[in-house]
């Protein structure tokens, strides 16, 4: 065996701006940050997610909310950390073969559940399992489908591969991975039960989740805050004046067009983070006329990409090529032509069809993302000089996880992108994948993007990821015109790390830890 890493894989780059002008770190107009923490206090959240059909079961996690949720009250194998690269959790440490097919991680000492039963490899086998095979029923199965073999060997899991994967630390990162109690051949999930630093005191769904700190995790150097309430706060402006009005301590998802007036307040500080979340708008491909890569060609160039970021960004973000890998990311294709709004390139692509217009219409609600209706009514007015009839259907906010995204065949989407390309790619590109929302198969795709999983030579995997990042751009079904910075508020009073985590919304989602009243 030989050592890949002992608790930390860097990622660098991962961090580097993906806008002219924003900052990868954070972009703080004022408040706490860098100060020593502290314990105390109760913290109140008000985030942009959360529907009442929410719930416990790791494996169907699919908003932003709930990521913050496991963060909170979970423990996982490894993490994410601030500067982009992985770190160790659960595993104490791990190490991988020469060929990076066999991967052997040590389960940290003296870890407990909040119930007081000790984590055991046993516990994170029954954990990982839980989302393996074609009965599984999680969006995190594809990114586990390389794995052969699950294996104890005394405090040891090893992970036997079908091929050699250098990111795999980063895959057990995936919050749809929490470490679980092992039960009945299963996970126990429905009790609320996990090894992170806060335990649920009550969760109801789509409205609030109220923790309390764990007294009994085995890190000292998080969890600040004595108790947390996290509120479901879908609307915008309910969630601003909640933040205003001190009712809570932070928000998530600020209204861009206000924030200047919003910044004008002293007692409110405000981050923006240029990291991997995107916006897109998803092509059923099995679904007429979306099945026709030229009809697809022509919305990729009936969308003024520039203008979005303009008007529903208002600059805090940088334009998207269809591509769901950020400009900082290694491997980024930056050879990649960069679609621009053309009508006739689309009115091309409609007759190469067989059509001289079409008449579609495009799903939405501001819970896919802030400005989402206003972003499918600009796509509207564009389109309409390319000869696309685009009607916007406005979707209720709650529910739209569940009842339209992926049930209505064109709809609109935010992502929070994945630390690394293989991650982003298996969760939504490969045929068949349960979070794949255009439902797009292409053969030479999959093909290659196993091949490029398991290269270890880096200048040969940056040709492959060149190579996939073109066939998604130019045939895949998901249109990614914007990238957007995370962009959050808080009170003054509350304590912030001076390097703030871009690979989720709200430093990672891991607030709960590492945030504390200054």
């Amino acid at each position: 065996m030989s050592l890949i890493t002992n608790g930390r894989l860097d990622r660098r780059g991962f961090l580097k701006t993906t806008a002219a002008g924003a900052i990868a770190a954070s972009l703080p107009l004022g408040g706490v940050y860098a100060a020593t923490p502290k314990k105390g206090g109760n913290f109140r959240i008000g985030k942009g997610y959360g529907q009442t059909t929410d719930t416990l079961n790791p494996g169907v996690w699919d908003n932003g909310y709930m990521v913050a949720l496991t963060f909170a009250k979970d423990g996982h194998l490894t993490e994410v950390l601030a500067d982009g690269s992985v770190g160790p959790e659960v595993a104490e440490s791990w190490e991988a073969s020469d060929d990076a097919t066999v991967w052997r991680f040590k389960i940290r000492d003296g870890v407990t559940f909040h119930s007081g039963k000790t984590v055991t490899p046993e516990d994170v086998v029954a954990s990982i399992n839980f989302h393996r095979g074609e009965e599984a029923a999680s969006a995190a199965t594809p990114i586990l489908a390389p794995i052969t073999d699950i294996a104890i060997e005394g405090d040891t899991v090893v992970f036997t591969l079908d091929g050699g994967n250098a990111d795999f630390p980063f895959i057990l990162s995936d919050y749809h991975l929490p470490v679980l109690p092992a039960n009945d051949g299963g996970i126990d999930w429905k009790s609320g039960d996990g090894c992170g630093s806060y335990k649920i005191v009550s969760f109801k769904p789509g409205i609030s989740t109220t923790f309390e700190r764990n007294e009994n995790h085995w890190r000292s150097d998080v969890g600040w805050f004595d108790t947390i309430e996290m509120l479901s706060l879908v609307d915008q402006n309910a969630r601003t004046t909640a933040l205003v009005s001190g009712d809570v301590d932070s928000v998530d998802r600020l209204d861009l067009k206000t924030i200047g007036l919003l910044a004008r307040n002293p007692d409110i500080d405000i981050s923006s983070i240029a990291g991997t979340q995107h916006f897109t708008f998803a092509m059923d491909s099995r679904a007429e006329p979306y099945n026709d890569n030229n009809v697809r060609l022509a919305l990729k160039h009936a969308i003024n990409r520039e203008e979005l970021v303009e008007k529903i960004l208002f600059g805090y973000g940088s334009v998207g090529n269809d591509i769901p890998i950020g400009q900082g990311q290694q491997f980024y294709n930056t050879e990649l032509e960069q679609k621009t709004y053309d009508p006739d390139k689309a009115k091309y692509y409609l007759k190469e069809a067989g059509l001289d217009s079409i008449d579609v219409s495009l799903s939405a609600a501001d819970a896919a993302f802030a400005g989402a209706v206003d972003a499918a009514t600009l796509f509207q007015n564009s389109a309409k000089d390319a000869g696309i009839n685009l009607k916007v259907v406005r979707e209720p906010n709650d529910g739209y996880w569940s009842d339209v995204w992926m049930k209505k065949p064109f709809t609109a989407v935010y992502w929070g992108g994945r630390p690394v390309q293989d991650q982003m790619f298996a969760t939504a590109y490969t045929c068949g994948a349960d979070w794949n929302d255009g439902f797009w198969c292409n053969e030479k795709f999959d093909a290659l993007l196993k091949e490029a999983r398991a290269e270890l030579d880096p200048e040969v995997r940056r040709q492959q990821y060149w190579e996939l990042q073109e066939i998604v751009s130019t045939q895949g079904s998901i249109i990614i015109p914007m990238f957007a910075n995370y962009v959050f508020a808080s009170s003054k009073k509350v304590g912030k790390p001076e390097n703030i985590a871009s690979n989720w919304d709200m430093d990672g989602e891991r607030w709960a830890e590492r945030w504390w009243f200054a």
